[in-house]
């Protein structure tokens, strides 16, 4: 079965961190719209979606990504860069106990997942100002035993790793190449007009994308990838993207 985790878009979404864009107002019941039929985009792709406990006092709450790495034998819960958020881990861990083994990334590291894409037993963490060497030596050391590599990754003018790069298959990634420089993979490159365009969510039955974004659409169904879209253009003032609003897991 395949498992979605979501959380509710928390009123205090309107004082989230902010690092790359300046703040806008958020219209909070426009972005829970936006997430119900975010969550509704996600069942149509296969997903069982079950809801976290709301956390209407943490701003940055329905980026559930960004607490938790998880593969197919472990969960690694994340210490993200903001301490702000941190507290946001700990409903997220007793969730993922039920389907994972546990392993905890420990103070001096910080880790946002945010900043690790997985490709295969290949992962890539970027350092951010949300995630350090240790975070990410950290990371490396839990799913070491488990087969998986972890490479460091530098990018800039971005917040996370996935705002610059994320899988639209299992070869092909879809790249700003502005923002990072990541070789070694086949590769859509997004429309210059729309730079925050590359953070794009792989399911089994294609990529969900913004739709705030046709030009980089087109290249990637001209590639023969199928492609769902929905409205995020709420959210995205608060820096989140596709892949952020969600922890996509198999289950048994």
């Amino acid at each position: 079965m395949l498992l979605a985790l979501t959380r509710s878009v928390p009123p205090a979404i309107v004082d989230c961190e902010l690092t790359h864009l300046a703040r806008e107002p958020i219209d909070v019941a426009r972005a829970t719209t936006q997430h119900k039929a975010y969550e509704k985009a996600l069942a149509s792709l296969g997903y069982k979606v079950r809801h976290l406990p709301d956390e209407p006092d943490l701003p940055d709450s329905v980026f559930v990504e960004d607490t938790a790495v998880v593969v197919d034998e472990l969960a690694v819960i994340t210490r993200p860069g903001a301490s702000s958020r941190r507290a946001e881990t700990f409903s997220v861990a007793q969730a993922l106990s039920a389907y994972r083994k546990l392993a905890f990334v420990e103070d001096p590291a910080t880790l946002d997942g945010g900043d690790v894409l997985c490709i295969g037993k290949g992962l890539f963490a970027g350092r951010s100002e949300r995630t350090n060497d240790d975070g990410i030596a950290q990371l490396r050391a839990h799913l070491a035993p488990h087969g998986y590599s972890v490479d460091a990754m530098s990018m800039r003018d971005c917040l996370h790793l996935k705002t610059a790069v994320t899988a639209v298959s299992d070869s092909i990634v879809l790249v700003n190449p502005a923002w990072i420089d990541f070789p070694g993979f086949d590769r859509i490159e997004v429309d210059p007009s729309e730079p925050f365009a590359a953070n794009a969510l792989l399911t089994p039955k294609g990529v969900l994308m913004p739709s705030a974004f046709p030009r980089t659409i087109a290249r990637v169904r001209k590639r023969g990838i199928k492609v769902k879209t929905v409205d995020a253009s709420e959210l995205a003032k608060a820096e989140g993207g596709v892949t952020c609003c969600s922890l996509l897991l198999r289950v048994q």
